[in-house]
């Protein structure tokens, strides 16, 4: 099972990017993640003629994949822009096709109370999008509690076992839509 991990957050040192990390090399048997690249990818614009080149990668990854993982940090209450840009950029090929159906989970961190609030904006986007996001298990991770080291890397055990859990369950899932 082909799964393509898109995070939020763009910062080196990110937390969303260290649970898909932890994700990634904690996948279960039978399961490989890959992590998006956005660096490249521009603000969606339906002037451009053609798809930059990081799009065009990003679209292909998406298309490749049987799952999506988003990594869902949280700004000012809501989705990061890099996100939701990866997400607009899919959309516009013909009939959804790159979306509409393929099963996704979620999980973020944030401060506070994760990133509950920009998990549910997430989960209102992708109903449009016809994704079949994974409800449960939830995964929220507070940022600035001592669940990361310096350089983002998740060291919680109890957030570790969550992100094994939902793994699993993604799994699960996916396999019912084959």
């Amino acid at each position: 099972m082909q799964v393509l991990a898109i995070c939020g957050s763009l910062r080196r040192q990110s937390t969303n990017m260290g649970l898909l990390r932890y994700a990634q090399a904690n996948a279960p048997q039978g399961m490989q993640i890959t992590i998006a690249d956005l660096h490249e990818v521009p603000f969606y614009n339906s002037d451009l003629s053609t798809q930059p080149p990081a799009v065009q990668t990003l679209l292909a990854q998406i298309d490749a994949a049987d799952a999506l993982l988003f990594g869902c940090t949280e700004y000012n209450y809501s989705l990061a822009p890099a996100l939701k840009n990866a997400l607009d950029w899919a959309s516009r090929a013909e009939g959804n096709k790159l979306l509409a159906g393929k099963p996704a989970a979620m999980m973020g961190a944030a401060g506070g109370m994760g990133s509950s609030r920009a998990q549910l904006h997430l989960r209102q986007v992708c109903v449009f999008l016809d994704l079949h996001l994974l409800n449960k298990p939830e995964v929220f991770a507070n940022a600035f509690a001592g669940q990361f080291d310096a350089d983002g890397n998740l060291t919680d055990g109890k957030i570790q076992e969550n992100v094994r859990l939902l793994l699993q369950a993604l799994q699960q899932h996916a396999a019912k839509f084959g």
